[in-house]
């Protein structure tokens, strides 16, 4: 339960002052640009339902109720989760407010959901992505579409990420990669594997550069902005004959996979870069159906049940040979 604060309140502290104050905060605190750009989104929807000329005071928990039924009935576009984000930003920037006196302190409630399996791409779909392009025939952007394709499903890191990475953050002699550009925006390092190692070497033999150049470029060897990746992975996909084009499939394609050949969910918390255990969890409870696939056979009871059948199979052909 969020605590109450008592605080002097300033009543005539319009909506889009508040917002202004909430904003330049974030940015003294250093938000990244992705997170301003969000709260951005969020006071820009919110502002066009309550009006930014208001007075943050007029903002009660019947304000935020009415919003939340205004974005469901009147954006029957949205997903249920785009909403639920459109909250979360929204309360946290009413909760500012609160904080620094322009208007009453509630607390506010997000609703809740129900959790669908995340879509991935499958065994087939896969196979088709990875396979190797002619090197002599192929062209640059379509060798370069390849070999990010193979990382995203080797590593699971996100589109931010892996359009900030540099040449030297691949190293190959001690088979690690150093992650410097992180949502939480802690650097890390994950494991290369011996796939992804080949592939990158025989994609850099093309690529050329030095340490200090981005790893996936255009032909003028400029970094690739995140548009530009998505369009390029779309248009690889598509020429491969797969319809699905979300890099983010990749990162749920690699939690997937991780699970199911025994990975624990520690060390792929740590390589997805979750500050905590909660979204793992939400992977083991999504793919939960996949998980029956071998049960058997690293269940303890199965297995047991499995040796003494075996063991009197074998006491019953002793007899029969006697």
């Amino acid at each position: 339960m969020r605590k109450k604060i008592l605080v002097q309140l300033d009543g005539d502290k319009k909506l889009k002052e508040g917002y202004e104050r909430f904003y330049r905060t974030k940015e003294v605190m250093n938000s990244s640009k992705e997170t301003l750009k969000f709260y951005e989104q969020c006071f820009s929807r919110f502002s066009a339902f309550f009006g930014e000329e208001r007075n943050c005071n007029e903002i009660d928990n019947d304000t935020v109720t009415d919003y939340l039924i205004y974005l469901r009935e009147q954006e029957r576009k949205l997903a249920q989760k785009t909403i639920e984000s459109y909250l979360r930003g929204l309360r946290a920037i009413l909760y500012f407010f609160m904080e620094n006196g322009y208007m009453e302190s509630f607390h506010i409630t997000l609703p809740k959901s129900d959790e669908v399996i995340k879509e991935t791409y499958t065994e087939s779909e896969v196979q088709k992505l990875v396979a190797k392009p002619n090197l002599k025939k192929s062209s640059f952007s379509e060798l370069r579409n390849w070999a990010m394709v193979c990382y995203f499903l080797a590593t699971g890191n996100r589109l931010g990420t892996v359009s900030n990475l540099k040449i030297g953050d691949i190293d190959f002699k001690n088979d690690e990669i150093l992650i410097r550009k992180t949502k939480n925006r802690r650097q890390q390092l994950i494991p290369l594997s011996q796939g992804l190692k080949q592939v990158l070497s025989e994609y850099l033999q093309h690529r050329q550069g030095n340490d200090d150049d981005y790893l996936f470029c255009n032909a003028y060897g400029h970094q690739l902005t995140k548009d530009s990746m998505t369009s390029c992975i779309s248009s690889y996909n598509h020429g491969r004959g797969v319809t699905k084009t979300s890099i983010h499939l990749f990162r749920h394609t690699f939690a997937k996979n991780w699970i199911l050949n025994g990975g624990d969910i520690f060390r792929l918390q740590k390589i997805l870069g979750h500050s905590t255990l909660d979204m793992v969890k939400q992977y083991v409870a999504m793919f939960g159906g996949d998980l029956k696939r071998d049960f058997e056979r690293f269940s303890v009871l199965d297995q047991a049940r499995n040796d003494v059948r075996e063991k009197n199979d074998r006491i019953k052909i002793k007899k029969l040979d006697k």
